[in-house]
């Protein structure tokens, strides 16, 4: 079975994994980042910060090519096969990974911490 670990402290990413779990049609599970009792502290953080999952044969998939496979276990999954089309998918990359660290920032970043680092 394939794992999904998402941000559950994130809005936006509850509520995909809610329609997910609703359209789902082969074996997915889903993963909490942050009930992960076994999970290093760095790993959590990287974990957070883009999405991950893990397929049944042990490989590991992140960020856009993560929701990709997400979505292969619904009915809809063809709508999202376009995004690693070789054309698109290096600009597809660059906007998740920008919107990535932006979700992460303003979910996680500690105001004194970002004070002390200017």
């Amino acid at each position: 079975m394939a794992t999904l670990y998402y941000d559950g402290k994130c809005p936006l990413c509850s509520r995909e994994i809610a329609l997910l779990r609703r359209l789902q049609r082969r074996d997915l599970d889903f993963a909490d980042v942050h009930s992960l009792s076994e999970c290093s502290e760095e790993r959590r953080q990287n974990m957070l910060k883009i999405l991950h999952l893990r397929d049944k044969t042990g490989r590991w998939y992140t960020g856009v090519e993560a929701t990709v496979m997400a979505w292969s276990y619904t009915p809809y999954g063809w709508l999202f096969k376009p995004l690693r089309w070789p054309i698109i998918r290096k600009m597809v990359d660059r906007v998740y990974n920008i919107w990535a660290a932006r979700r992460y920032a303003k979910l996680y970043a500690c105001g004194v911490c970002q004070a002390a680092s200017h």
